[in-house]
């Protein structure tokens, strides 16, 4: 059930006068000035509450829009086409070459069916929870025995060797935590081209897309034993729409797009770690459920502060997508060809779907089961799962989340204060710091060692 509504507050011009005329200046400079603010910036140009606001992006007329409304224009395949509305250096990078998120209509529903059978079920929720367990309980005793590695890094080794198990990844667990942190390098440095880091993303990009089709091709000679039902097995032996296997390099692709997401988790965990910091009645009371659980996954409260870090915590600003047709909404339009994109914070915040939107309260989704039910909420795509672009592995990422919460919970660690702040022009962002951990009864040491 979706939460209540209340009226907006204040958002955008005071007195619900438009501009006639479009932005005279192109937004897309504004990612880099503004970055994840660019939405509320762009908001300011139409009336309080508004769905739609007219941008101009690439040279391009462009319709930003965001709640309900423009989930459902965003997700309508009769209007909007997502193949080649990425920039090419995100898609090329981020999600890799002719992947799932660059397809569209039944070519997009026959490799997503893939998608849905290997991640969606609940069955593979369950598949995945005791090692979830076992890898945060291994942070956690690493922690508490003097580690000092923050909860980021943390979470790409624990979330990155539970995900690859899962999926049938073979190696040490040294080898696959070497992999996931080169996985969570290309999450980190595909936002900014040309920067050292998009360099490094793309060298880690060619790297894994080697190793995966080495696995894929292992797996169809017979050199490597994939199990039954794991992303490995299942991507080795998908057939296209006319029944031919896909090349080794894209099934390999499609293979990390199907743990990657969890790895990707990791830059929710440092949201978690500043919010729990910031919030330690809500670290008690997580902390007593898990006690009282006896284990780290499945706590309900843990599992509604994972979902309230997905609902404020930006990852993507924007998704885009070309107008096959005019389109319009509330009262503005673009052109058939013209951009149109979905405002993911501006929805996620929006103060005409959710209470008091701005404030963080993880109580807004305890006894929320249905979450994909809440129009506005969208933090890994909306829409249906099998027949939209709504992400299948949300189940194992909201259990990924939950788990890390409940373990930086436990009173025998605590997360430091310094290096909490999140530079938001930077895309995408997490807290500097990453969320520092230390045993609670740690003896500080010397700054210089």
């Amino acid at each position: 059930m979706a939460p209540p509504v209340t009226p907006p507050t204040p958002h955008g011009r005071p007195h619900g006068d438009e501009r006639g005329s479009g932005p005279l200046l192109d937004d897309a400079i504004g990612l880099l000035t503004r970055g994840y603010d660019l939405g509320e910036h762009v908001w300011q140009r139409v009336r309080e509450g508004a769905r739609s606001a007219p941008m101009r992006l690439l040279g391009r007329d462009a319709l930003l829009v965001r709640g309900a409304e423009g989930v459902a224009l965003f997700y309508d395949e009769r209007l909007i086409r997502r193949h080649g509305a990425m920039p090419a250096f995100v898609q090329e990078t981020l999600f890799g070459h002719a992947s799932v998120h660059s397809l569209d209509g039944e070519e997009h529903r026959h490799r997503k069916a893939t998608f849905v059978a290997v991640l969606y079920e609940d069955a593979e929720v369950r598949r995945i929870l005791p090692l979830l367990e076992r890898e945060w309980q291994a942070e956690l005793a690493a922690w508490i025995g003097g580690e000092r590695r923050s909860a980021y890094d943390a979470a790409v080794g624990a979330l990155g060797r539970a995900i690859m198990r899962w999926a049938g990844i073979p190696g040490t667990p040294a080898a696959q935590t070497r992999w996931a942190q080169r996985q969570a390098q290309i999450v980190d440095g595909f936002g900014a081209p040309y920067s050292p880091g998009y360099v490094m993303a793309r060298i880690n990009r060619w790297w894994s897309d080697r190793h995966a089709a080495q696995l894929i091709e292992a797996v169809r000679a017979g050199r490597l034993a994939a199990p039954d039902g794991s992303a490995l097995r299942a991507w080795a032996e998908h057939r296209d729409r006319d029944g031919a296997l896909l090349p080794a390099k894209l099934a390999g692709v499609e293979l990390q797009n199907s743990f990657r997401p969890m790895i990707a988790v990791a830059r929710f965990v440092a949201f978690a770690a500043k919010e729990l910091h910031d919030r330690p009645e809500w670290r008690s009371r997580i902390a007593a459920e898990t006690e009282g659980r006896g284990t780290l996954v499945g706590g309900t409260l843990a599992t509604a502060f994972a979902q309230e870090i997905r609902r404020t915590a930006p990852f993507v600003p924007f998704l885009p997508g070309w107008a096959l047709t005019d389109v319009e909404l509330d009262g503005h339009r673009v052109e058939a060809g013209g951009r149109v994109l979905l405002d993911i914070l501006g929805t996620d915040l929006d103060a005409h779907s959710w209470e008091h939107a701005g404030s963080f309260d993880p109580e807004r989704f305890v006894g929320v089961d249905d979450y994909e039910a809440i129009a506005a909420f969208v933090p890994h795509g909306g829409a249906a799962v099998a027949t939209g672009h709504r992400c299948p592995g949300e189940k194992l990422a909201i259990a990924g989340l939950a788990a890390a919460v409940a373990t930086l919970s436990d009173p025998r660690i605590t997360i430091l204060g310094d290096g909490l702040g999140v530079d938001r022009r930077r895309l995408p962002t997490k807290p500097a710091s990453g969320g520092r951990v230390r045993a609670t009864d740690a003896t500080p040491r010397c700054p210089f060692h």
